[in-house]
């Protein structure tokens, strides 16, 4: 009887530890531009854990529902996105101070060349320089032409894998997250974070919300039939809608399997 006190005296105590962990406790934060110091407005925060998210008000401050080892989503059209994860100092002390940084876009050396051009079609475009920064592949059969960024061995194996297997691809890309592509509908019911997805175009907040590779993004959309001139043109929640009806379609296939 006595070992048995013992051990449920134990199994209490773990459950009790174990729900400390857990406590959802409201955080509070400034945010601050990282070289005039100042307070920044309009910054999206968003609980990727928990697919939450805030706006910081006129003095750089926000709330959001969290516990320790949540992540955090700082997000400012122009700034570096930050992911933060939530840490015991935070939980306890229930405010933190946030810096974000300018992006700084590099611009290239623009030359103007001459061309003396002839009028002949077939002369001038061998006249004419080709930016090859860009690789397109045309495969034999297909009536498309897939682009990859650049001709490593590397790029060009992962568009024809994609090409070629993509139910692998796409089993690979949801059936091995299911975790992630869960989170797709609790985005979608957020307007905090459909608002920040509408102003984005880089891919790179939405990859970090889903947690896959921002490259593989063009290849799902690909496998699923998008156009190319969608994949390159929509914006952050447009592809995001596509995803989630492309894999709800996926479920529904898998399972018929």
């Amino acid at each position: 009887m006595r070992y048995f006190i013992v051990f449920l005296f134990s199994l209490f105590t773990v459950s009790a530890f174990s729900q400390k962990d857990t406590i959802v406790s409201k955080l509070s934060g400034t945010v601050y531009h990282s070289e005039t110091r100042l307070p920044m407005s309009n910054v999206h925060v968003i609980n990727t854990t928990r697919v939450k998210g805030t706006t910081t008000d006129g003095d750089g401050a926000f709330e959001l529902n969290a516990t320790v080892n949540d992540t955090l989503l700082i997000s400012y059209l122009g700034f570096e996105t930050i992911k933060i994860k939530v840490s015991n100092d935070w939980v306890k002390n229930k405010t933190s101070k946030i810096y974000l940084t300018e992006k700084a876009y590099a611009l290239e050396e623009v030359v103007v060349r001459q061309y003396n051009l002839t009028g002949y079609v077939q002369v001038d475009t061998e006249l004419i320089y080709v930016n090859e920064n860009n690789y397109r592949y045309s495969i034999s059969g297909l009536n498309e032409g897939y682009e990859v960024g650049d001709k490593s061995p590397g790029a060009v194996s992962r568009v024809l894998g994609a090409i070629f297997n993509p139910a692998d691809f796409l089993y690979s890309a949801f059936g091995k997250r299911p975790k992630e592509m869960k989170k797709l509908k609790e985005m979608k019911k957020d307007d905090t974070i459909r608002n920040l997805l509408a102003s984005k175009y880089d891919r790179e907040t939405l990859a970090a919300l889903l947690e896959i590779d921002k490259d593989d993004i063009p290849l799902i959309l690909q496998n699923c039939n998008y156009s190319e001139y969608f994949i390159k043109t929509a914006n952050d929640l447009q592809i995001m809608d596509a995803i989630s009806a492309c894999y709800e379609e996926f479920k529904i296939l898998n399972k018929n399997k």
